[in-house]
């Protein structure tokens, strides 16, 4: 933003001289290895937190944590300030390398849900809180997608080396450096015969921002020589549902592995925090443990069915659980055969007891059994929580809400974090979001205004660049690869072969689900071009996303957007593009939430239980153009930070399914078209674009200080039920003065 570069004087505290610091600040170790990134002050205060006998901890279990280092990355954002590319020091010099020019994507998440956990995780380091992650680690990742214009997207498995990866460590055996810590997991067969799965443990340091405090994510590693090759197999892939039993052993690898990896390395939290009910076995190990501190070593055969039920009763004290999803695909049964063949005949004798599901006895029921085995159940938001109390009436009483938030300084944009760097008004929004909340003067501030201005158009150029790149990329592949474009602009040539960065884009990245309706504004294609051709309106559409692969409803969406194209492009002249990015991960999201003037959400009113990339986009004063649903019924402010269209249904039991019949897409999308009108009206006329930079500011003024994470980890301590510093105590007090998700009934 070379505009403002010369008024600026940073009130970022991280940009310090190089005689200001000793690189030997950011070297640590402890008996499971050397750490880069903090100092031994740093590691030996948390690990001293996480080990304290008291158990004043959390430990956050998640399937999938996004948190790849192209969008966040204080250690090498601390290089890059000290202007450090080497160091005579050859551990220092090795690190510094691999922190500079290694490996910057991690592909253990496959959407919102791991990018919301590495968010969570952010703000608990931002914020100094006492916690520890759980998850997998896949050395095939999530799929990496190409997109093929004929066939739609093509799966091929994700290439990345975790050892080569700065950040993440595999910890060594303090009894023997030179071997890595393995855990022993059980599983049985039939015939009650044990057979353990080997894990390694990696760990993944989520540093703060001023690297003062870390959560480690624990990583468990089952590709060991000592695991049974169908163990290696159901762990290789996240979600791997190539069938039900793999599907059912990966989630045992995550729920069972929690308790032996804490105790290998000495962790002792007193709450467990199941990010959805992916890991929810954790709480059969913590039943075994209460009957086994009963019974001794022979509690099997001593306990009864009440014993078990007292001890699930007991545990049930330890776990605050977050449902994420009122779609029936994202919550786990496993057909009582299946789990005959991975656990003990105890186990099965408990699960008997607590996860039979209601309406089929002979499956189990894993949603269900969390949200039994709880002392706090949260929806991700207000209007979540009515949908999840009518799906589960029985545990009505105690579903409350949580909104979910997203990492502000992940997702806001460099040009956008100058700008705020440059106002005092702003003064130290990185370290606490609540700022924006008293920038009300700035609205009016033509100064900010203009600058603000500035900064969209940079965030404009940088995503249409990068999509004008591609394209041409592709358009030069056509002769290298079986892969044929999957962008019509590809095959045109000029200045029909491109998108133009003043024109008004609107942007759609998630998860293609059929109840996302992604398809949903191109119902009526004349109906838009008229739109469009009538006012000499030129429209950018950018769309990203992956469909699982094993939902073919959800590849069809695909392959409908790369349909609609040429049909689009010819009946509005030229006028209105629309390119599909493939291979979406969340360096494309960052470009796609920052650069687009329009951020479009269009679920099926009630199924989209938060939504966090419309978050993303008002980080950045991105107006919202959505379905009431989600977060959107919370962040919508009475039309100040954007627009809503479609149907408002009651909030009851016949709209929550995904039937094609009742998707209701001639209804919403009728409504998108009056309401994009006013949008793209609003956009183009100078006499009233003023209104539509209002509304921008907005977001910045009302959805920055609510939709953050810090404020949701704020509202999640009160449940965690952890003594804090009282520095850190004042700070998270404030947080969660800012906004509270719960409204009494």
């Amino acid at each position: 933003m070379s505009k403002l570069t010369h008024e600026i004087i940073s009130t970022n505290s991280n940009h310090l001289a190089d005689e200001d610091f000793d690189l030997q600040q950011m070297i640590s170790s402890n008996q499971f290895g050397t750490f880069f990134g903090v100092s031994q002050k740093v590691l030996d205060t948390v690990w001293k937190n996480l080990t304290s006998p008291e158990g004043n901890s959390v430990t956050y279990i998640s399937m999938e944590i996004g948190a790849d280092l192209d969008v966040f990355h204080p250690v090498t954002n601390r290089l890059n300030q000290l202007k450090i590319t080497e160091h005579p020091d050859k551990q220092l010099h090795s690190f510094i390398q691999s922190f500079l020019n290694g490996p910057v994507k991690i592909p253990n998440y496959g959407g919102g849900l791991g990018i919301l956990a590495g968010d969570t995780l952010k703000s608990m380091a931002d914020c100094k809180i006492p916690a520890i992650a759980v998850s997998l680690l896949y050395h095939k990742g999530y799929f990496s997608q190409l997109v093929d214009s004929k066939i739609g997207q093509v799966v091929w498995s994700s290439d990345w080396q975790p050892e080569n990866t700065p950040g993440l460590y595999l910890l060594k055996n303090p009894k023997n450096p030179a071997e890595p810590i393995l855990i022993d997991v059980p599983f049985y067969d039939k015939n009650n015969v044990k057979c353990s799965a080997v894990a390694k443990i990696w760990i993944k340091m989520e540093i703060s921002e001023n690297l003062e405090f870390f959560i480690p994510q624990v990583l468990l590693d089952y590709q060991t020589p000592d695991s049974p090759d169908w163990i290696k197999d159901a762990s290789q892939h996240l979600y791997d549902s190539s069938s039900e039993k793999v599907k059912a052993t990966q989630r045992r690898l995550l729920g069972a592995g929690v308790a032996p990896a804490l105790k290998a390395l000495g962790i002792t939290s007193k709450t467990i925090h199941l990010n959805e009910q992916h890991g929810v076995a954790v709480v059969m190990a913590l039943i075994a443990d209460n009957l086994q501190a009963k019974y001794g070593a022979d509690y099997e055969r001593q306990c009864n069915d009440q014993d078990i039920i007292d001890a699930a009763r007991a545990v049930s004290e330890k776990i605050v659980f977050t449902i994420h999803t009122p779609v029936k695909a994202g919550h786990d049964r496993f057909a009582i055969e299946i789990y005959k063949d991975l656990v003990s005949s105890f186990c099965e004798r408990v699960l008997n007891l607590i996860a039979r599901d209601e309406e089929n006895p002979s499956f189990y029921n894993f949603t269900s059994l969390a949200m039994k085995i709880n002392r706090t159940t949260n929806s991700v938001s207000r209007i979540h929580k009515e949908v999840t109390r009518k799906q589960f009436p029985q545990y009505a009483d105690k579903i409350t809400a949580i909104t979910n938030g997203v990492h502000h300084l992940t997702w806001v944009s460099d040009a956008k974090a100058e700008l705020f760097d440059t106002f005092t008004e702003l003064a130290n929004w990185r370290e606490d979001p609540s700022v924006f909340a008293g920038a009300k003067v700035l609205l009016s501030n033509n100064k900010f205004r203009t600058y603000f201005q500035h900064a969209w158009a940079e965030d404009s150029k940088t995503l249409i660049d990068y999509v004008n790149r591609m394209l041409l990329t592709h358009r030069n592949q056509r002769l290298e690869t079986w892969i044929d474009p999957p962008n019509y602009l590809s095959y045109l040539d000029g200045e029909q072969s491109t998108l133009n960065p003043n024109h008004f884009t609107l942007g759609f990245a998630r998860r293609f689900s059929t109840y996302k309706r992604a398809d949903l504004i191109f119902e009526d294609i004349d109906r838009l071009a008229a739109i469009i051709t009538e006012n000499n309106w030129p429209v950018n559409f950018i769309y990203a996303g992956k469909a699982h692969p094993s939902d073919d409803p959800g590849k069809e969406l695909i392959k409908n957007i790369l349909a609609i194209q040429e049909e689009l492009f010819k009946k509005s002249n030229g006028l209105a593009r629309l390119v599909f990015i493939p291979g979406y991960d969340m360096l494309i999201a960052k470009m796609m939430v920052a650069g687009s003037h329009a951020w479009l959400n269009s679920p099926k009113r009630p199924l989209e239980a938060s939504g966090t990339s419309g978050m993303k986009a008002a980080m950045n004063g991105i107006p919202n153009l959505s379905i009431m649903d989600g977060w959107w019924e919370e962040g919508y402010h009475d039309g100040k930070t954007g627009w809503k269209f479609g149907y408002e249904n009651p909030i009851s039991t016949e709209y929550i399914n995904e039937q094609p019949s009742s998707l209701l897409y001639e209804e919403d999308s009728s409504s998108f078209y009056q309401v994009f009108t006013e949008v793209l009206a609003t956009f183009y006329d100078p006499i009233r674009h003023d209104q539509y930079l209002d509304k921008s500011i907005m977001n910045l003024i009302h959805n920055c200080p609510i939709f953050n994470t810090h404020r949701m980890v704020a509202e999640y301590v009160s449940r965690y039920n952890i003594s804090l510093p009282k520095a850190v105590q004042e700070k998270i007090n404030k947080f969660s003065k800012l906004y509270c998700s719960e409204q009494s009934d």
